[in-house]
């Protein structure tokens, strides 16, 4: 448990730790590649871990030098792992490796601890079995452990539903190595860091949209180039500090190289509506994603905000400190078409109802989302994070604002993403 007092502001400038979604990323597609790749700045928390003891276990070289990697890529051949590969709290590590598996012809089986068991795996592995993967498991293969042999793989077109980037994603590496073109349709477009990193390495992709969507296509057959990867800092990571600058007063925050891709930046977005100050400072590109300086400082009135369905996709993670920000806007705050929250670390909508109303909040829960009417006010209270490191990480933002102090019944969870989270936190804190 972690005692959260209540504090006088946020001043100071920081650097969050580096994208988590392009940390997966720059293991697993250099991984893939034909020569070695060069990963700087990557992100090394639980989940990420889990992907690099992965595909080390496949047979890649990968040399760690803080937070530096060199990776010898196998140009999608892989070796037979001897065990079970285990993608522990990860659903970005374990739906992408089904990609990448279903590409290879030997036998593997692909778990995860006690929450990823639980969360479905059904809309990555009814695609991959279209394509021609064998895949068997709990509930039909929804549920880990599953085991899976790949190898001859067909193209296919598939609309991608909930535009969940890591269904996307999966069918693109495993597209790579099928035969003929593999379509993706989604209704808007999601997540596109897999999209960008492949055309960096070299891979003939187009996508655009159409009366269905957003639709990516890419041949099969198509090799890797190795790449040069910086990671820039995870917007997702720099939203819990940005929420507490314009919460309490006389803040002020500089969070340095932030990622601002307009797939992942809603959050900040949402911030403008509100009315907030901030500014994007120091506009420029690396490794082909947009990167900023961003500056937020205290607002004291805040406008109330609609999150609608097709905005859900560019700020689901940033939903837990959304709400904390919520509670302090003058009027009635909603949140619709996110129940892809309920299958998220844990049951996001139920764990954002539950401790927002033990903090005094007027929260009312649907079953795709809620809304919070304004109150200006939290009292502290003991926060039940269901192991969620997201979780953990809005309520200790809002613990700060709270009268009295607030617990957190389970801090080490935020070692998922952010395991400097409180050490940062105490830097800033004024």
């Amino acid at each position: 448990m972690k005692v959260i007092p209540k504090i006088r502001c946020l001043k100071g400038e920081l650097r969050v730790p580096s994208d988590k979604s392009i940390s997966h990323r720059a293991i697993i597609l250099p991984s893939l590649a034909e020569g070695e790749s060069l990963v700087e700045h990557w992100l090394e928390s639980k989940d990420t871990m889990a992907t690099l003891s992965i595909m080390r276990a496949l047979g890649i070289r990968i040399i760690k030098k803080g937070k530096t990697l060199r990776i010898k890529g196998s140009n999608f051949i892989l070796k037979e792992p001897t065990d079970v590969l285990n993608a522990k709290n990860s659903g970005t590590t374990a739906r992408l490796m089904l990609g990448v598996l279903s590409t290879q012809p030997f036998f593997s089986v692909l778990t995860g601890d006690k929450s990823l068991k639980k969360r479905p795996m059904l809309r990555v592995v009814e695609p991959l079995r279209e394509m021609g993967a064998k895949i068997d498991g709990r509930e039909k293969a929804d549920k880990l452990p599953i085991s899976l042999r790949g190898g001859r793989l067909k193209g296919i077109s598939i609309f991608n539903k909930k535009a969940s980037a890591q269904v996307k994603s999966c069918i693109l590496l495993a597209g790579l190595r099928a035969e003929g073109i593999t379509e993706v349709y989604e209704p808007y477009l999601s997540r596109d860091h897999t999209e960008r990193m492949l055309k960096a390495m070299g891979v003939e992709l187009v996508s655009y949209d159409t009366e269905k969507g957003r639709v990516i296509k890419l041949e099969g057959g198509q090799s890797l180039r190795p790449t040069h990867i910086v990671c820039p800092a995870d917007p997702s990571s720099a939203a819990f500090f940005a929420a507490g600058a314009v919460l309490l007063k006389d803040s002020e925050v500089l969070l340095k190289d932030v990622l601002i891709n307009p797939t992942r930046d809603g959050f900040f977005r949402k911030l403008r509506e509100m009315g907030v100050k901030i500014s994007y400072e120091n506009i420029r590109e690396i490794s082909g994603e947009q990167v900023a300086d961003i500056y937020v400082r205290y607002t004291e009135k805040l406008n109330p905000v609609q999150v609608k369905e097709e905005e859900v996709p560019s700020l689901i993670d940033e939903i837990p400190i959304l709400s904390i920000l919520m509670v302090f806007a003058d009027g009635v705050s909603t949140v619709r078409g996110a129940q892809e929250l309920r299958v998220k670390e844990s049951d996001r909508i139920k764990a954002i109802v539950q401790n927002l109303r033990r903090m005094g909040a007027k929260v009312e829960e649907y079953e795709d989302g809620f809304s919070i009417e304004g109150s200006h006010s939290l009292k502290g209270a003991v926060i039940k994070t269901y192991a969620d490191h997201r979780i953990a990480m809005s309520f200790s933002i809002a613990g700060l604002i709270a009268e009295g102090d607030t617990i957190i019944d389970d801090p080490d969870c935020v070692a998922v993403s952010y395991p400097e989270f409180y050490k940062h936190l105490e830097e800033l804190a004024c």
